[in-house]
């Protein structure tokens, strides 16, 4: 096969990182399988037709294939080389993300199975290869038209529209390799303690071994500031507190995104270290004080905007790790301190950068409008394997400063009836799965629409009114607890009373704008640009309305915060503040301008 440099070398998981490991993006073999008939056919025991470049998505351009039709199934195949130096140990195979129903075999023996296009998963060689050995690796992903599917934004029609997008499938996050001893650290979960001034881990094992213990160090750029040791032959996942000294001590936020140094080890009964991982942590709390959220004990106005994730070229897959970086620096340079991370689960570098910018995120799953009847043509729909890819992504990402919320489900439409359905399970089991796994954020239900948990944390609303007074009317009844509140046709509620949560509109704007549309004056043309309402029809009215819609909001002492539809242009949903391409396409400074809070407002409560 020709060769190729590596695509998105950096390391994928950099809140647990270990030494050794080899990364597998580059060209793999490839065939599409459109009657998913491949393995009756022998695809596993052959060579494959084409060619891939991993991890991007057979749909993009950066793939090499670029097929957008839909595709059935995928098969992909490549020949490894275990490196000799990782004698002794077993090795794993991990996908950052594969979608959406994902077979591997190695060596023709099934290694892993996994359900969902969101999450990773990783399958254990140990038994199949070792070092210094060859295997060759096969993997199937199924992505059916029917059948439930959480999928986010990915288009159910042959081509895009309206805000729907090019569909992916198969593999489009990085594969990976890693030698672990056969006891071995898993990922820790870290919470901060902010009262406390100090860290608590917990460090899940592989097993138990007579005589091992786990150790942590925390640092900063300075020097050590504390260590632990525990037992870990007893339990499962020994227990450390980590304390921070007063003068050792820096809070993690926005303005000052202070990131302390772990390293993890697991020593034997010799003292010996058999695995070590290297980490960090933020020092951070988020708390509810009536309306307010607070950040650190104090309140701090939300300027998000909402963030789709996808690239012209890549698709789900940003290009590059730079590109990750430059979205958060686009959001900040327009005024925004935070996002929504909208109806994708985002690779976990995102998040690192986040950590370590001090952006703002609530984490989301992908699975707008799901209903359990709804489209016949539509197979988002809410079971079972909802709650399991969410306690995947919570996982995942629970050790991530920079998340200081969730946000299981989107705009789920169904009208609130007095018999339960399958989406009142659902719904319920995603909230109640999210409080279980975390208990130091705050969950809201369902963005926008339907809010079919009474207890959910945070209420909110979705809202595209263009009009700045009209906007203004809508948002008047947060100060005597009678919020916007979406509802179904005729005024028929989709949610439960609001109860005088945290409130906040967490999609407005949407403002349609297309400069060469307006340049060409094509009229209200929908086929090649789409937008809320009526299309603007110079850059001056984009700012008026704009300024107009945030200004209503900023000055509500209710409300805790936004979040603007959206940072980019996808496709042909021309409302971004950036082009698809993240070129420029307004004055960013009168953006970031119009979203200076009033500093009465801004101050902290009493």
């Amino acid at each position: 096969m020709p060769t190729h440099s590596v695509p998105r070398p950096e390391y994928p998981r950099p809140q647990f990182v270990r030494r050794d490991w080899l990364n597998l993006n580059g060209a793999w073999q490839f065939e599409t399988d459109q009657g998913d008939s491949g393995l009756e056919r022998g695809l596993p025991d052959r060579e494959l037709r084409e060619e891939i470049l991993v991890p991007f998505p057979p749909e993009s351009e950066l793939s090499g294939i670029g097929d957008t039709d839909f595709l059935e199934a995928v098969w992909y195949r490549r020949s490894v080389a275990l490196p000799a130096a990782w004698a002794g140990r077993r090795v794993l195979l991990h996908f950052g993300a594969v979608d959406h129903d994902t077979t591997v075999w190695a060596d023709g023996r099934e290694v892993a199975r996994h359900r969902g296009g969101f999450t990773p998963f990783t399958a254990d060689l140990g038994d199949v290869a070792g070092a210094g050995e060859e295997v060759v690796v096969t993997v199937r992903a199924r992505d059916p038209k029917s059948g439930p599917q959480a999928r986010g934004k990915q288009a159910i029609e042959y081509a895009n529209h309206d805000c729907n997008y090019t569909r992916v499938t198969g593999i489009w996050q990085t594969v990976w390799l890693e030698p672990v001893p056969q006891t071995h650290l898993r990922r820790p979960r870290i919470t901060p303690d902010l009262a406390g001034s100090a860290f608590h881990l917990e460090l899940p094992l592989s097993g138990n071994r007579p005589g091992h213990r786990v150790r942590a160090v925390l640092s900063d750029a300075d020097s050590e500031v504390s260590r632990a040791e525990a037992r870990a032959d007893l339990d499962l996942a020994p227990r450390l507190h980590l304390p921070v000294p007063d003068g050792r001590r820096r809070e993690w936020g926005p303005d000052d995104p202070h990131l302390y140094d772990l390293r993890l080890e697991l020593l034997d009964a010799a003292g010996q270290v058999v695995d070590s991982a290297e980490s960090y942590a933020g020092l951070r709390a988020v708390g509810l004080r009536g309306k307010a959220v607070l950040l650190n004990g104090r309140p701090l106005f939300q300027r998000l905007v909402l963030d789709q994730g996808w690239y012209p070229d890549g698709l789900m897959t940003a290009p590059t790790d730079e590109a990750l970086v430059r979205d958060i620096e686009l959001g900040m340079a327009a005024g925004f301190n935070g996002a929504r991370l909208h109806q994708k689960v985002f690779e976990e570098r995102f998040l690192y950068h986040a950590d370590r910018l001090g952006y703002l995120v609530w984490g989301e799953f992908g699975d707008w409008g799901c209903e359990t009847g709804g489209s016949s043509g539509d197979n988002q729909k809410p079971d079972a394997s909802y709650v399991a890819q969410w306690l995947e992504a919570l996982e995942r990402d629970y050790s991530h400063p920079s998340i200081i919320g969730w946000c299981p489900l989107n705009e789920t439409y169904q009208k609130l009836h007095d018999r339960v359905t399958q989406l009142d399970d659902v719904t319920r089991a995603m909230f109640l799965a999210t409080k279980a796994m975390d208990t130091t954020r705050p969950v809201v239900d369902a963005s926008g629409y339907a809010h079919r948990v009474a207890e959910t944390d945070i209420y909110d609303s979705h809202s595209y009114e263009q009009d700045p007074a009209a906007f203004r009317q809508l948002m008047s009844g947060l100060a005597k607890d009678a919020p916007f509140v979406n509802a179904y046709e005729n005024g028929a509620p989709y949610s439960q009373p609001y109860r005088g949560q945290p409130y906040f509109v967490s999609e407005f704007g949407g403002i349609w704008w297309d400069p060469e549309a307006a340049a060409a004056q094509s009229g209200e043309d929908r086929t090649e640009s789409w937008g809320y309402g009526e299309r603007v029809r110079d850059e001056d009215e984009f700012h008026e309305r704009f300024s107009g819609l945030t200004g209503v909001l900023l000055g509500d002492r209710d409300m805790f915060g936004y979040c603007y539809t959206q940072l980019t242009d996808v496709f042909q949903e021309q409302n971004g503040i950036y082009r698809f391409d993240r070129g420029e396409k307004l004055d960013v400074a009168r953006v970031r301008a119009a979203q200076q809070r009033p500093a009465a407002i801004e101050e902290p409560e009493a």
